[in-house]
């Protein structure tokens, strides 16, 4: 675990720069942050970040700095410019220990020198803190924290032009289907499935976020064409809206229990890739074929309806996706209740 102390701070200077400290922080890899001086203020607008684009950071303010660090169980490192050179001394740090990271404000106290394990400077020349943490934690994690993934409800996609922010929360993606002209049977179905798919996602860490706007847009197809590659057409309907790909592969690899390549193309399907892989794919997957208009179905009503079909390796693909699902959460899904 890695935590940040901001030493210093004064509130009626500092918030900018604390904030952006706190932001740094949360982004790139730290767990969190506590401020040796009470501002309600600024713990509040990191909160607000946190709750909108997600992650389990921490930030508390009002903090007995002197005894924090004394009784950190840990390797304590202080930033400033004054201390040995990042790149003669970031080997030394273990990996395998927690962290506490001082940043100071303007003036540090002579103690906080004498306390550290690492005095360590991004360059001995003056300049932000804010920077100084950033790098820091960059070469610490050896660029592997860019790769982290918040569970937000906000999220930003990445384009190369202009800006594409996303919110995955169930009022804007029901509001979409409504306004693409969603018949309200088929929305009332979707938020069925939703609803299934999050009391399975909640006992299991899946994407929560990811997983219900999934879910609510998994026959987003159906508004223009109402066939089997209803997932297909509906994919691209997400990704011409704006939201990523792993959306997209929820839209598009939910029907059945999943199709194989040799399925797909007997079926005169344009993609082949059609099987559920990740964990929120799977999910909607099964949680569309356990609900039956807007109600949950028992799963052995669902394989009855595709042994009539003759649709039997579909009977043995859902039957073994129930069980995977059923063994994930520790209960068998026929006993949940939405």
């Amino acid at each position: 675990m890695i935590t940040v102390l901001r030493l210093g701070h004064r509130p009626e200077r500092d918030k900018r720069v604390t904030t952006h400290v706190c932001l740094v922080s949360r982004a790139l890899g730290a767990d969190r942050i506590v401020i040796s001086t009470r501002d309600d203020n600024v713990v509040k607008s990191v909160s607000d970040v946190v709750s909108r684009f997600g992650g389990e950071f921490q930030v508390e303010s009002g903090i007995n700095w002197k005894k924090y660090i004394q009784n950190f169980q840990g390797i304590k490192i202080h930033l400033t410019m004054y201390g040995i050179p990042i790149q003669n001394a970031i080997q030394k740090i273990p990996k395998d220990k927690d962290l506490l990271i001082i940043v100071g404000s303007e003036k540090v106290p002579s103690e906080v020198y004498k306390l550290a394990d690492f005095n360590i400077a991004v360059t001995n020349q003056p300049h932000s803190e804010v920077a100084g943490l950033a790098i820091f934690l960059d070469k610490y994690y050896e660029g592997k924290e860019l790769e982290k993934k918040f569970k937000g409800i906000m999220r930003v996609i990445p384009s190369e032009h202009g800006k594409n922010l996303k919110i995955f929360s169930r009022e804007e993606c029901v509001s979409i289907l409504r306004n693409l002209g969603m018949d309200e049977k088929l929305i009332s179905h979707s938020i069925a499935v939703a609803n299934l798919s999050f009391e399975i996602g909640k006992r299991c860490n899946a994407d929560i976020p990811l997983l219900i706007c999934g879910a609510l847009f998994h026959d987003i197809g159906r508004i223009r064409e109402n066939g089997i590659s209803h997932g297909i057409v509906g994919s691209e309907m997400v990704l011409e809206l704006g939201y990523p790909i792993e959306v997209a592969n929820i839209v598009k690899r939910h029907v059945g229990g999943g199709l194989e390549q040799e399925e797909a193309k007997k079926l005169g399907l344009k993609e082949f890739d059609l099987m559920p892989e990740t964990l929120e794919e799977k999910i909607v997957c099964h949680a569309d074929n356990l609900i039956k208009r807007d109600k949950k179905i028992k799963l052995e009503e669902v394989l009855e309806e595709y042994r009539k079909m003759g649709l039997h390796n579909q009977v043995d693909r859902i039957r073994s996706l129930h069980r995977y699902l059923s063994d994930l959460i520790n209960m068998d899904i026929d006993d949940l209740d939405v």
